[in-house]
């Protein structure tokens, strides 16, 4: 593997992390202030955080909460109340 792909890897796993810890330290719901701090958290610049990037956090967001709910026990969809 080559040392540019490595450090790709790396990065990736770092921002994981950041991911996981606003996940379960944070909130499981953030909004798109707390979106802008987590991307400026993983090394994003500011380009990198506008609104397609945003949205791609949020998406991850939906499916690591729908992982969690399904860990839990419970319906892998939000219901009518905030987990």
């Amino acid at each position: 593997m080559s040392s540019k792909a490595m450090e790709c890897m790396m990065r990736a796993e770092e921002q994981t992390k950041v991911l996981e810890d606003s996940f379960t330290k944070v909130t499981r719901h953030p909004d798109g202030t707390t979106l802008m701090l987590i991307a400026a958290e993983c090394g994003l610049s500011e380009e990198d955080t506008q609104i397609p990037f945003v949205c791609v956090l949020q998406k991850w967001f939906k499916l690591r909460n729908a992982q969690w709910r399904k860990a839990e026990g419970l319906p892998s969809e939000l219901g009518s109340v905030l987990d």
